[in-house]
């Protein structure tokens, strides 16, 4: 992977010409007094260098003579290393990620400037770690002072954001192989979840077993927190509570992907916890999974990433229309948004690094971004028919027989050179499947 890392260095270098890049890893995390979460690194500075350390930061200098690339990491500490695990040093830190040069963390205010200096701009995400935004907005704003002395230094900060979020939009082989374990270990994971929800069974009893076959697998656990939403629960999107009892006559909505090398998977189903749909829950099921199919057709290369939302989008009011749910002209209803009170989300997401992974959606309103090979997105079209919600304006009141069901259908979906991959069709999701 040190290639792929320095391969990606390269590529950013030649987009800044004589600009600075900095990237900072990410802040520890407090869970509660001194105790920390699990530390997480910042994707960006994961991309760029494969280190998983806090305390650290990239530099990537393409104008300068000697170093191109700079570490400041964490130096050796026996006695730190004891009560918080070991770290790669200084002296290992060029070997290791091939840096050009490395220091002590705590040499980064001596020693940034030189990198800075001869640069025409910085190129910076301000981001969560409100001193270190200091940090570099006090040597930018210290070179822009002296500056007519000199005619070179820094005069404009620029996001990383608007050259390197491009980049990872674009998965290489190496990342597709990480995903596609992530995909499979979530496949299992699913695929075991739907035999043993049973009524009588909690919540977070299969939130359990799922999650410990990411672990047992390698995986650095859920990707996010894990959804497993039954009854009425399954109309709240980002249901995490994960503590009722199920129900013969529930549905059971599951969001959950694994975490395998920093690389995510991102899968929904819905089914019936007793093993047969209402025919409610049928006709909704049977809705969404049309449009889930037909917005995936529309992933190949060439095609508007817009068009996946729009296709589902119809296929969903246009079936809302016909069961009375929605009242109008289909073109109406989609413009004035009357559909919101049901399906209240986009169709799907980027999906690599993070779940909702970095990557514009279209440049400017009428210019959507086009869809090209190697770009991996989630398709998740969904109803919400959710208790007490108010219809909107001139819509007509729902049936209560639609009341309380949630279904939502996702998976995440590789665009290829003539078409797509379906990454976790592993996970079954017909009707006849899910009655199973």
């Amino acid at each position: 992977m040190q290639s792929e890392y320095r391969q990606r260095r390269d590529a950013l270098m030649s987009k800044i010409g004589n600009g600075t890049a900095i990237f900072r890893s990410a802040p520890m995390a407090v869970m509660h007094n001194d105790v920390e979460y699990a530390y997480r690194q910042d994707s960006d500075f994961f991309y760029l260098t494969g280190l998983d350390e806090a305390e650290a930061v990239a530099v990537l200098a393409p104008h300068h003579e000697e170093h191109k690339f700079i570490l400041f990491v964490q130096p050796k500490d026996i006695t730190k290393e004891v009560w918080s695990g070991y770290v790669t040093g200084v002296d290992a830190a060029k070997e290791k990620y091939g840096a050009d040069e490395a220091y002590p963390i705590n040499e980064l205010n001596e020693k940034l400037p030189q990198y800075l200096i001869n640069a025409d701009k910085i190129y910076y995400r301000l981001g969560r770690d409100i001193p270190f935004n200091e940090t570099v907005l006090t040597h930018y704003q210290r070179l822009l002072r002296t500056y007519p002395k000199r005619g070179t230094g820094p005069t404009a900060i620029q996001d990383t954001c608007t050259i390197l979020h491009g980049m990872r939009l674009v998965k290489s082989d190496s990342e597709l192989t990480l995903m596609r374990k992530a995909a499979d270990i979530a496949v299992e994971a699913h695929n075991v979840a739907r035999e043993m929800a049973k009524p009588g069974v909690y919540e977070y009893e299969v939130q359990a077993e799922m999650e410990r076959i990411f672990r047992k697998h390698g995986g650095n656990g859920p990707a996010y927190p894990s959804i497993v939403a039954s009854g009425a629960n399954s109309c709240i999107l980002h249901y995490i509570e994960n503590n009722r009892q199920m129900q013969d006559g529930d549905l059971l909505l599951i969001d959950a992907g694994c975490s395998y090398g920093y690389y995510n998977s991102d899968i929904t189903r819905t089914f019936p916890v007793g093993g047969k749909f209402t025919t409610e829950q049928k006709v909704l099921y049977e809705l969404v999974l049309d449009a889930q199919k037909k917005a995936i057709a529309q992933l190949k290369p060439g095609n508007a990433y817009s068009s996946i939302h729009d296709t589902a989008l119809r296929v969903l009011v246009e079936g809302m229309a016909e069961l009375g749910i929605l009242k109008g002209e289909i073109d109406k209803l989609i413009e004035e948004e009357k559909y919101k009170p049901y399906y209240m989300h986009r169709t799907g997401h980027w999906l690599g690094l993070d779940v909702h992974d970095v990557g514009v959606y279209q440049h400017g309103k009428d210019n959507p971004l086009i869809l090209q090979p190697g770009q991996v997105l989630t398709v998740e079209p969904g109803i919400y028919i959710v208790p007490g919600a108010k219809p909107a304006e001139e819509q007509p009141q729902v049936d209560e027989k639609w009341m309380g069901i949630g279904i939502r259908i996702e998976d995440d979906v590789l665009v290829t050179e003539d078409g797509c991959e379906v990454l976790t069709a592993g996970v079954p999701k017909e009707v006849s499947d899910m009655e199973g």
